[in-house]
């Protein structure tokens, strides 16, 4: 997403990414970018819950307007509807979820990648 993004805004077309990943978001270097500390894949909000929906895409959109410096990430003032239990069951390594841990250990498909990405972060 922080890709097309990124094209688009080098033509002329202004966007938002809306992420609930701040590591992702920040690695991705989007122009403009919104935060939200939700379970993977809730970047719209949690299911059925259309007044956050809502709200959420009412705040990024304000964000949009608003933010005129490049590179920024907004953290939005929202919160799970069932707290943070959420981020426990996340790693509960004896939970059904067998995903490998997240670290922030950056992977590539190709050292070329690797080295590209090193050198636009400076790295």
């Amino acid at each position: 997403m922080c890709l097309i993004a990124r094209y688009l805004e080098e033509r002329g077309i202004a966007t938002i990414v809306v992420g609930t990943a701040l590591d992702i978001v920040k690695f991705g270097a989007p122009p403009r970018a919104v935060f939200f500390d939700f379970p993977l894949g809730h970047g719209g909000g949690p299911l059925f819950a259309p007044e956050q929906q809502l709200a959420i895409a009412r705040e990024a959109m304000s964000v949009l307007e608003n933010l005129s410096e490049p590179g920024q990430i907004v953290n939005l003032n929202q919160t799970w509807p069932e707290g943070d239990a959420w981020k426990s069951a996340a790693t509960d390594e004896s939970a059904d979820d067998v995903r490998s841990p997240r670290d922030t250990t950056p992977r590539y498909q190709l050292e070329e990648d690797q080295r590209l990405a090193e050198a636009a972060t400076g790295g």
